[in-house]
């Protein structure tokens, strides 16, 4: 069990994120992340029968810039807009200064001239540490629940 004030700090963390996301920040986004971290797109059933297969998998700081870079300066794509709603964390397990956390998101998707659709549903499985800055994710993994993706996933989930 977490106090509150350790608690409404990882809620911010998640919801910080996600507005982050939202507002095409992307140079925020790898500073959600220590230095040696882990990102990961991955399906349910990869993620359930313990397969290390992942849609996106980036294992530091320095390749989520990298990803951003790509995202902002080199990828030719239709550009569209993200929309995150992110459940309340729960806390799985916490010693001190790691928190073991979950939540629900969906990711809504809107192209120039079209309807809102869902893109992505799942649930973010997160390793959280205290720093120095505060709570920053030491691993996130974002588990959808679908067996299909769109063709191209380009910002991060």
């Amino acid at each position: 069990m977490i106090d509150v004030a350790t608690w409404l700090e990882l809620v911010a963390l998640y919801q910080e994120y996600a507005s982050a996301l939202d507002a095409r920040q992307y140079d925020r986004w790898p500073e959600f992340f220590t230095d040696e971290c882990i990102y990961k797109l991955q399906p349910r059933e990869n993620f359930e029968r313990g397969h290390p297969l992942a849609t996106m998998a980036f294992e530091s700081k320095g390749m989520l810039k990298d990803r951003v870079y790509g995202i902002t300066e080199t990828l030719a794509h239709d550009p569209y807009y993200q929309r995150h709603v992110v459940g309340a964390p729960i806390v799985r397990g916490h010693d001190g200064e790691t928190i073991e956390s979950e939540a629900s998101y969906a990711v809504f998707r809107t192209r120039q001239n079209e309807f809102s659709e869902v893109f992505n549903v799942g649930r973010y499985v997160d390793i959280v540490r205290r720093n120095p800055d505060g709570l920053k994710f030491a691993s996130r993994i974002c588990v959808f629940d679908s067996e299909m993706i769109p063709t191209s996933i380009i910002y991060p989930i």
